[in-house]
Order: C-alpha cells, then sequence, then structure tokens
C-alpha cells in the first residue's frame, strides 16, 4: 500500500497549522491573562492550557497538532523547529482556529457531511487512490481517518468563515481597474511572474512603541538565522504569523498584480535565491525570499483551450453516489459510439447543454482548480474520465487550443481578480486581529 504523501496533507494543512498566529503578538502587549472580566471556571478533561472565550485547548489536543504537523514537516523535508518553540507556536493557531469556528457556530454555519465526503473524495482522487486507500494510507502513518475526516470538516467551516465575513464583501471599482491597467502599462513588457516565500512578524492592533521595537527585533532575529544558513522552512516555522508558515512560506507563482507593492519593489532587486531585508508593512514586518521567476520579456500570449462537458450535479435530489452512477453510464454510452454532444444535451445538467456541452474558448484559471488540472491534461479530442468537483461530476472533452494574445477585455478581468485577492488578504488580516482582540484568552501554561 502506498505510504500517506505530502500532498494528501496538504489539503489540510491550513488547518494542522498555518493559520496566522495574531495572539502571539498580542502576547507582547498582555500579560498570561487577557485584563477582561473572569469566566466561570471550566472543568478539566485533560490540563487546560488555554481558555478561548467559553471554549478550552488541552494538553492532548496540542500534542495531537503538534505530532501531525511535525510529520508532515518531516515528510516535506523541512526541519523541524525546536519543540518549545513549535508547541508555542502550534497553541496560538489553535487558538485562532477554535475563534473561526465559535464565530461558524454563532452564527449558524454548518457543513453537512456530503460536503465533507466530496473534500474527502477529491483528497483521495488527486492522490489517484479510492477513499478506502486513502483511509489505509493515513492508518499506515498512524493518523486516525476519524480524526483526519474531522480535521478536513475544521478546515472547512474556516474557509467557508472567511469566504462570508471576508471575501464576499470585497467589491472592486472600474475606477480601480483603471488605475491597476495604469500601473501595469507603466511596467515592463512582459514582466515576470515571482515565485517567492514569506515571513511575517505580525504588528498587533493600536500597538505602542515598545511593541513594535520587540516585533521588529523578532524579524532581526529570523533574518539572521536565514543568513547564517538556517533553512527557510524551519524558521518560517518558528518566526512567522503567515498563513503559509507551515508550508516554508511559499506563495506560489504571484504576477505583481496579485502581490503587494511592497512584495514587488522588494522582489524586483533580488537574484533567484536571494533573502530581502527586513521590510515594513501596515500590518507588520516582511522578509521575501526569491526561490524563481519566468516570463521576463516574454510576449503577453496566452494558451486557449476550448472544450465541452456534461455535467451530473450533487445535490438534494441526488447523490453522489446517484450522480456517479449517471455519469459512468453516460461515459459508457459514449465509449459506446454516441455521440458526446447529443448526450450532453439530452443529460447535462449544466447551462451549456442547450449547447450540446460547448464550453467555448476558456483561458487558463477560468474554471475551477479541479476541471482546470483535468483538462489541462488532455490532448485535443481526448476525453476524461468522470471527474468531481464542487459542482458535481463531469466528463470533459478537450476540442483544440489555441495561442492568442490577451484582450483588454481579458485584462480587465485579470486585473480585477488581481485586485480582488489583494484586497481580500489584506481584508482577512486585519478582521483576523479584531477577532483575537475581541475574544476572552486566558493562558495556563504554567498550570501545574
Amino acid at each position: 500500500m502506498t505510504r500517506i504523501t505530502p500532498l494528501i496533507i496538504s489539503a489540510a494543512i491550513s488547518l494542522l497549522g498555518a493559520w496566522p498566529t495574531v495572539a502571539l503578538a498580542q502576547q507582547e502587549q498582555t500579560a498570561a491573562t487577557d485584563t477582561k472580566p473572569a469566566r466561570k471556571p471550566i472543568g478539566v478533561v485533560d490540563r487546560i492550557l488555554a481558555v478561548v472565550n467559553d471554549g478550552v485547548i488541552t494538553q492532548r489536543e496540542l500534542e495531537e497538532r503538534v505530532v501531525t504537523v511535525t510529520q508532515q514537516l518531516e515528510k516535506q523535508g523541512t526541519p523541524v523547529p525546536p519543540r518549545d518553540v513549535f508547541s508555542r507556536q502550534m497553541l496560538e493557531r489553535l487558538i485562532i482556529e477554535q475563534l473561526h469556528l465559535q464565530h461558524a457556530k454563532e452564527n449558524g454555519l454548518k457543513l453537512d457531511d456530503q460536503d465533507v465526503d466530496r473534500a474527502l473524495l477529491r483528497i483521495a482522487q488527486d492522490n489517484q487512490m479510492t477513499v478506502a486507500q486513502l483511509q489505509q494510507a493515513l492508518a499506515k502513518d498512524g493518523i486516525s481517518f476519524a480524526r483526519f475526516r474531522n480535521d478536513i470538516r475544521r478546515e472547512m467551516t474556516v474557509a467557508r468563515v472567511r469566504e462570508r465575513e471576508v471575501e464576499s464583501r470585497v467589491t472592486i471599482s472600474e475606477s480601480e481597474v483603471d488605475a491597476e491597467l495604469a500601473q501595469q502599462a507603466s511596467r515592463p513588457q512582459g514582466e515576470a511572474e515571482y515565485q517567492a516565500a514569506h515571513i511575517l512578524i505580525r504588528i498587533p492592533e493600536q500597538a505602542g512603541a515598545d511593541v513594535i521595537a520587540a516585533r521588529q527585533a523578532r524579524a532581526n532575529e529570523a533574518l539572521a538565522a536565514l543568513k547564517k544558513g538556517t533553512d527557510f522552512g524551519q524558521v518560517s516555522a518558528s518566526y512567522s504569523d503567515a498563513e503559509e508558515a507551515l508550508t516554508g512560506g511559499n506563495l506560489g507563482w504571484r504576477s505583481p498584480a496579485k502581490l503587494p507593492t511592497l512584495f514587488v519593489e522588494a522582489l524586483q532587486s533580488l537574484a533567484v535565491g536571494e533573502l530581502s531585508p527586513v521590510v515594513k508593512s501596515g500590518n507588520g514586518f516582511h522578509i521575501l525570499k526569491l526561490l524563481d521567476k519566468r516570463g521576463q520579456g516574454a510576449t503577453q500570449n496566452v494558451t486557449q483551450t476550448h472544450a465541452r462537458h456534461i455535467l451530473i450535479k450533487v445535490n438534494e435530489t441526488s447523490n453522489e453516489a446517484d450522480a456517479k452512477n449517471r455519469i459512468l453510464q453516460l461515459k459508457s454510452r459514449i465509449d459506446n459510439g454516441a455521440d458526446f454532444g447529443e448526450i450532453a444535451k439530452s443529460f447535462s445538467e449544466d447551462l451549456s447543454a442547450s449547447k450540446l456541452g460547448d464550453l467555448g474558448w476558456t483561458y487558463p484559471g477560468d474554471m475551477v482548480p479541479e476541471f482546470e488540472r483535468t483538462m489541462a491534461a488532455l490532448k485535443p479530442n481526448e476525453m476524461s474520465q468522470p471527474f468531481l468537483t464542487n459542482f458535481g461530476w463531469h466528463i470533459v472533452q478537450v476540442l483544440e487550443r489555441r495561442t492568442t494574445e490577451v484582450s483588454a477585455e481579458r485584462s480587465r478581468v485579470v486585473a480585477r481578480l488581481g485586485l480582488r485577492q489583494r484586497k481580500a488578504d489584506e481584508a482577512y488580516q486585519q478582521w483576523l486581529l479584531q477577532l483575537r482582540d475581541g475574544a476572552y484568552v486566558e493562558y495556563r501554561t504554567e498550570d501545574k
């Protein structure tokens, strides 16, 4: 049986430790107990390390999380930080996670079991496994499937909270798009995309000069460790308050439009492999490392895909098993000579059914990730096996591809998406600070 891979856990890595450690900065402003009215004592199930509003975080919960994330860091080849440092970072992430879950409960946000089942199926498919094989692989690594399932549920709940409280409220005006396009026009043609790693040392809201100085000293300490040759992933896990702290700080490939101007300015002056100095923004101190760059001097061309598809939705009237069975039957009919377009017209539950399933010409990024990956792996005239997305079960067939210049209309769409991502990231960081500042948190790490 295949051993569990880092890719499996990557689906849950944000939950398992990548939430920003807002509380770590808060600790430098407050004593071990927040100066807010004391709550009633809560019965001890296990040794309590922190009281978070009306909930608790226990020693057992922290230990389980530390062990799980340590295993994944080791699989990724990332050196694990010292135990005491790592435990403190993980406790702060558990506090932020619990605040998200409490917020979800208070606001009636609840996931259906079917939502979690679909997420587990997608994780298994991404690893070329069935759900049963995923369960066996987890067991080989000593990870309870029930706990893994619960972790996925918690991660998805946190993501729903972010979507509802932050991303759904972000608006982009036409004047903002105009300004972004004007700024892009002033940059060199074919500007590079950057793959960067990032460390954030957060400054809490309304921090005094002494707290800001302490946070800057912490950032300088992290930079000094990096300059001495300490692995970036280890320093990120030890110091960073960013979401990607436990995935090496890697931001992935980003165009300048999807990066803060401060980051672009810092990265432009770096050679691949170099570190930036500590740079300050409104929410903290940053260290960047340029991992790679691409596209410098390239023309503004993209590859478009012309495809058609069939969709069978998963909903209240058609559960996942029924939808999968139906799509398999349709795939069999096409394999046996039925016309794809006619099958799409008669059975597809997508708006494209009236067009024989034709999606027209699409740009990279137009589709959800699972659809995009499947479509990208196909050659012209090749048809996929049935696959699952949030919308349901699909079959996709690539008809043709072409390379074309990016139109003015498309440039506006891309600019708008980049602005939305930047504004959503910034708004989320502010929302997190407000969430943490309004919480009652009592640390009991010194209890005997």
